[in-house]
C-alpha cells in the first residue's frame, strides 16, 4: 500500500480546512482502526491522526488506507527521521510532530507529504514560517497557554494558522475556533479509550456528528 493510494491534501493550509477537530488517536488494537474510521466518516469527520505512541499504529494506518480510501489519514507523533519514512510507506497522508528538529522536518519534507509541525514558542513558529510553513500545530495546547497565547501571537505573526492539541475539550474547542489564526483544533475525546475497547462505534460516531458541527 502506498500513499498515493489515499486522498489527500497537498498543503498543510488543506489539512486545517478538512474538519473543525481533527481526531488525535491512540490504538492499541490495529483491528479496531477501521471501524473506528467508518465511525468517524458517518458523523461528518474525514481526517483521523494516528499516533505513532504504539506498536499497532503503523499496522492501522496501513488498514484505514487500504480499507477506507474515503477518509484522510494521517500519522501523528512524528518525532524520528525515520517516523516519517515509516508512515508515508504505511499509507499516511500527512504527517504531524509535536515539536520540531531540522532531522524531522527534512524526513517530512523528503515524503512530500503536507504536515502539520509542532511549535510552542514564538521563535520555533518564526523559525518555521521561514522555512515556508504557515499551517502549524500548536501543541500542547493548554498547557502552552491556550486561547490568550495565540490571540497574542496573532497581531504579530498574522500569517500563520494553527491546529491546536492538547488538553482541548468540546466545551473549550468553540473558543479556539473563533480566533481568525486558528484552522481546526486536535481532540482525543472523540474516540475514548473505553469506546475503542469496548467497539462502542456508535458511540464515536456521535461524538463525530456533534464535533462536525463546531465550526
Amino acid at each position: 500500500m502506498t500513499s498515493g493510494d489515499n486522498p489527500r491534501a497537498t498543503t498543510g493550509a488543506d489539512l486545517l480546512a478538512l474538519s473543525p477537530v481533527i481526531p488525535v488517536v491512540v490504538v492499541d488494537d490495529a483491528d479496531h482502526a477501521v471501524p473506528l474510521a467508518q465511525a468517524l466518516l458517518r458523523g461528518g469527520v474525514r481526517v483521523i491522526e494516528l499516533t505513532l505512541r504504539t506498536p499497532a499504529a503503523l499496522a492501522a494506518i496501513e488498514n484505514v488506507a487500504r480499507e477506507v480510501p474515503e477518509i484522510v489519514i494521517g500519522a501523528g507523533t512524528v518525532t524520528a527521521p525515520e517516523h516519517a519514512e515509516q508512515a508515508a510507506k504505511a499509507g499516511a497522508a500527512f504527517l504531524v510532530t509535536p515539536g520540531t528538529t531540522d532531522r524531522v522536518l527534512d524526513a517530512a519534507d523528503a515524503t512530500g507529504l503536507p504536515y502539520l509541525p509542532g511549535a510552542a514558542t514564538v521563535s520555533e513558529v518564526m523559525r518555521l514560517a521561514e522555512r515556508g510553513l504557515s499551517a502549524l500545530k500548536f501543541f500542547p495546547a493548554e498547557a502552552a497557554g491556550g486561547v490568550d497565547y495565540l490571540k497574542s501571537i496573532g497581531g504579530p505573526i498574522p500569517h500563520v494558522r494553527f491546529c491546536p492539541t492538547g488538553g482541548i475539550t468540546p466545551q473549550t474547542a468553540p473558543n479556539y475556533l473563533a480566533l481568525p489564526n486558528v484552522g481546526c483544533v486536535g481532540g482525543s475525546w472523540l474516540a475514548p479509550k473505553d469506546a475503542l475497547a469496548n467497539g462502542d462505534w456508535d458511540r464515536v460516531e456521535t461524538l463525530a456528528r456533534e464535533a462536525s458541527r463546531l465550526g
